[in-house]
């Protein structure tokens, strides 16, 4: 298109369309740049808000089947200093729960921070990944923000699961003796072996070995020479150590046997089922001697051996960690995946919704927390995840189901869940089968309820009540009791909004 007119006119709009170019360049590069500054301030806020200064290292220490029995948790006849010494430096958690009473639910739940309803995982042989292959695990995320994460001994479930062997992407190397059976922990020796000076009976031993003869003495010898490695490491760590014991066997060696007086071990007296309890809330694994056998005291010696020779192996580590001077530097976890029946109730092993089952212990030692604090709020397994992140400034992912501790290591006296929910399938091991019932079970700080409900219809077939203030080793259930008729109803509307924000 042409312009037509005198030479002068073309002459002043071909100025002045400069001028109006030059003029909206200038413009256009000015919101550029306020544009940019807004932009790199938001990044700067963001990063400050998530990235800490000094990326803390975490020490995680899981081990199997043990339940609130230590010295540090009041049970003067337990000798366990080492587990002491470390809750009289960090936080004591006097309410933990678990979120299913057997292994693998139980730690797949705390380490994706998942229920076990979320993911699909009820008992042994399936692993989290196969109904939740995206799912991002704790020491995943950890190593995904430049930690190096590594495993040494029993952290996710074990030998029922060839397929996986563990969770390797978790990782950043591979694991060390991790995947394995409790039936092959037996006492690996040079020379003859020495005699067995228990009865044999449920592979009870005690036999003059050195530590290192079974599993757990090799886990903290391998798990504090890998802590040095990490030690020499420019990047922070994130060390999994997973002890096997206490579980059963109870095949300790005899020097930590030693260590008690039978004699003087104190004995469960009420070894029958809970009065007016269904038959649902049971398992076939029950005890059926006498207040004063000697296989009641045999298995008790053999499980407080066990406590001791476990203590002994956080101890060793604890000192290496001491020794390489990263106390200062470190967040140290230290929890059970679940409890243990040895009678009481009339039962041997796990997997019910009782206290002896659902509670464990739980000790957080993180820089720069007031030392030997106790918790009283009631926490659960699946705030372990988000409670990491915050204390190493990680940001949290979506849809965790836990809330993080934090704020009680910063002031133990705060109020916090009102809530713990605990379950458990029956069959209590479906092997792959979806349950044909599930306990769900809430526990406050005075009461535990119990729903037993037909899996596929949510239909409820038994309740129990347990008040803890007058019945702690819930010897009667008193949910059938007309007096106790308002408290079921508000605890059966509680369970009912818990049980559905964790599926």
């Amino acid at each position: 298109m042409r312009f037509h007119g005198s030479p002068l006119f073309n002459k002043e709009i071909h100025v002045l369309c400069i001028s109006y170019l030059i003029r909206t360049a200038w413009f256009c590069a000015g919101i550029v740049l306020l544009a940019s500054i807004a932009s790199q301030q938001a990044i700067a806020q963001s990063t400050k808000a998530t990235i800490p200064i000094q990326p803390k290292n975490v020490l995680f220490i899981a081990v199997d089947d043990l339940r609130v029995e230590l010295g540090c948790y009041g049970q003067r006849h337990v000798r366990s200093p080492n587990i002491d010494k470390l809750a009289s430096q960090g936080a004591l958690f006097e309410r933990a729960y678990c979120q299913q009473t057997v292994c693998n639910p139980s730690r797949a739940s705390l380490l994706t921070g998942k229920s076990p309803d979320q993911l699909q995982v009820w008992d042994l042989p399936t692993h989290f990944r196969i109904h939740s292959p995206d799912v991002v695990t704790l020491p995943q995320l950890f190593k995904s923000h430049g930690y190096h994460t590594q495993c040494v001994g029993k952290i996710f479930h074990n030998w029922r699961q060839d397929e996986w062997q563990g969770d390797p992407v978790s990782w950043s190397v591979p694991s060390k003796m991790h995947y394995n059976s409790h039936g092959n922990d037996t006492p690996q020796v040079e020379g003859s072996l020495p005699p067995n000076l228990a009865s044999g009976v449920g592979g009870n031993e005690c036999r003059d070995v050195p530590d290192e003869a079974y599993f757990d003495g090799r886990v903290a010898v391998s798990a504090s020479r890998v802590l040095r490695e990490c030690a020499a490491r420019e990047r922070p760590f994130f060390l999994a150590v997973g002890f096997w014991k206490p579980h059963t066997p109870f095949n300790a060696p005899n020097k930590y046997w030693d260590l008690y007086e039978r004699s003087e071990i104190p004995l469960p007296r009420h070894l029958t089922p809970p009065r007016a309890a269904p038959e649902l809330a049971m398992t076939s694994a029950r005890y059926r001697g006498g207040k004063d056998s000697e296989l009641l005291k045999e298995m008790h010696h053999g499980h407080l051996a066990a406590i001791s020779y476990l203590d002994c192996q956080v101890g060793k580590l604890l000192t290496t960690l001491d020794e390489l001077s990263l106390r200062e530097e470190t967040v140290i976890v230290f929890f059970s995946d679940h409890g243990l029946h040895l009678g009481e109730h009339g039962l041997t092993r796990k997997t019910t919704v009782f206290e002896l089952d659902a509670h464990v212990p739980l000790i957080i030692a993180a820089p720069g927390q007031t030392a030997g604090t106790r918790v009283s709020g009631i926490a659960e397994l699946l705030d372990l995840f988000p409670t990491l992140t915050e204390l190493c400034g990680i940001p949290e992912p979506d849809g965790l189901a836990g809330n993080s501790l934090v704020s009680f290591l910063k002031n133990p006296d705060r109020a916090g869940k009102q809530f713990a929910l605990t379950q458990t399938p029956r069959p209590n091991y479906p092997r792959g089968e979806l349950p044909v019932h599930m306990g769900y079970s809430i526990r406050t700080h005075e009461l535990r309820y119990t729903e037993w409900r037909i899996f596929q219809t949510d239909q409820v077939v038994s309740r129990e009540l347990y008040d803890h203030f007058r019945d702690p080793r819930e010897t009667e259930n008193i949910a059938g009791l007309q007096s106790e008729a308002a408290k079921v109803d508000v605890m059966a509307d509680h369970l009912e909004k818990m049980i559905n924000s964790r599926r």
